[in-house]
């Protein structure tokens, strides 16, 4: 098994420009903030240190993506430069993109019954799904009627779930069984168990556990060099690790919860490796040479399914050079926000280490926004 190594790539033929990008400098995401948190504190025209004071978000890691490349990346805070930190759900997104590779070499069907490549753990048949198998168009999508919105982790040192324990609820999983909820098809609902389900059948189909499988089909190819799905941390990612935080500032126990429920929440990684992967799918949304996913896949991807808001990974929203890629990510003590204009080459990656980190995020994507000159956003990010 490959260790992720902290290493500058240019795999994707995307530069690091540290400080002064094409374009804005990166001092425009430092100042003029409005603040509108949900207890109450509201802020006009605020600097990014003093609003992670006042949120008690000790360290931000930000990736702006301008021009189809990565214009620059900044830590800002008590974390050290070379920080990962836990990419909360937008683990789904980095999943989705794996299990789309294995759609891409004909491993995987979109719209096949799952149960037919699962021999281990199988999703339950019920009166939902009765005519209605799940697929994993669905579960990408979230429309699959599965449970389980999402999950706790747990405080380190504590005995961890299995992946079928954790799909059937079992102990020590501290989450309840993954069950088919609704007919597949006919909602939207957000479910962090579907993803679970997904995870099984990627490891099904590499023959593969779940890091190793995407370290081969996605890390890698997408210079991703600091990110990893092993949980709990090996000793020499752990010193690198941003400390998770609660809403009161407090740090978590341990610094962090441990998240085996790796397809769902259980991403370490960097604001400049998620960039790579932004860039990578806009690439293939474009239809250019040599792309990490063909374009009819891409644009499957970035399409709503089901008359719910997302596309296969992450909600989706406009057309033309107003559609947009959106992902938040919310695990105990970290906080974080992904977005992308495909057709403009143009987002931006924010991790936190803080349960008010959403709040700072939503902040600096409407302020790089304005500074960016992005296709307007309008009341998305409410």
């Amino acid at each position: 098994m490959r260790l992720p190594l902290f290493l500058v790539v240019a795999a994707t033929g995307v530069g690091l420009l540290c400080g002064h990008p094409r374009g804005q400098p990166v001092e425009a995401l430092e100042r003029g903030l409005e603040i509108r948190a949900p207890d109450g504190f509201v802020a006009q025209n605020i600097d990014l240190a003093k609003a992670m004071q006042k949120l008690r978000v000790p360290s931000v890691d930000i990736a702006l993506i301008e021009n189809g490349g990565l214009a620059w990346s900044r830590t800002f805070g008590t974390a050290p430069d070379d920080a990962i930190y836990q990419a909360a759900s937008l683990s789904k997104l980095v999943t989705a993109v794996g299990a789309l590779r294995l759609v891409d070499r004909g491993v995987l069907d979109l719209d096949r019954n799952v149960n037919d490549y699962l021999t281990g753990w199988r999703a339950p048949d019920n009166d939902f799904t009765r005519g209605h198998p799940v697929t994993l168009r669905e579960l990408l999508s979230m429309t699959a009627g599965i449970g389980v919105p999402g999950y706790l982790g747990y405080e380190p040192g504590q005995k961890l779930p299995t992946l079928q324990q954790i799909l059937d609820g079992a102990p020590p999983a501290n989450s309840p069984p993954v069950r088919v909820e609704a007919i597949p098809g006919s909602r939207y609902a957000y479910s962090g168990g579907g993803y679970e389900i997904v995870q099984a059948l990627i490891e099904e189909a590499t023959k593969k556990n779940f890091q190793d499988a995407l370290e081969s089909l996605l890390l890698r190819p997408a210079a991703m060099p600091n990110s990893t799905f092993l949980q709990p941390l090996p000793a020499e990612l752990a010193r690198r690790a941003a400390t998770g935080h609660a809403a009161n500032g407090d740090e978590l126990p341990g610094g962090w919860r441990v998240v085996p429920e790796l397809a769902a929440g259980g991403l370490w990684s960097s604001a400049t490796d998620l960039a790579h992967l932004l860039i990578a799918i806009a690439q293939a949304y474009r239809g250019e040479d040599g792309a990490l996913l063909a374009r009819a896949t891409a644009r499957v991807m970035m399409t709503q399914h089901d008359g719910g808001p997302y596309g296969l990974g992450a909600a989706i929203a406009g057309g033309g050079k107003d559609r947009v890629l959106m992902k938040r990510g919310q695990n105990i003590g970290y906080q974080s926000y992904m977005l992308l204009f495909p057709e403009t080459g143009q987002g931006i990656v924010v991790l936190t280490g803080s349960d008010n980190g959403t709040t700072l995020a939503t902040a600096l994507i409407r302020r790089a926004a304005d500074a960016y000159k992005w296709p307007p956003l309008g009341q998305l990010l409410d």
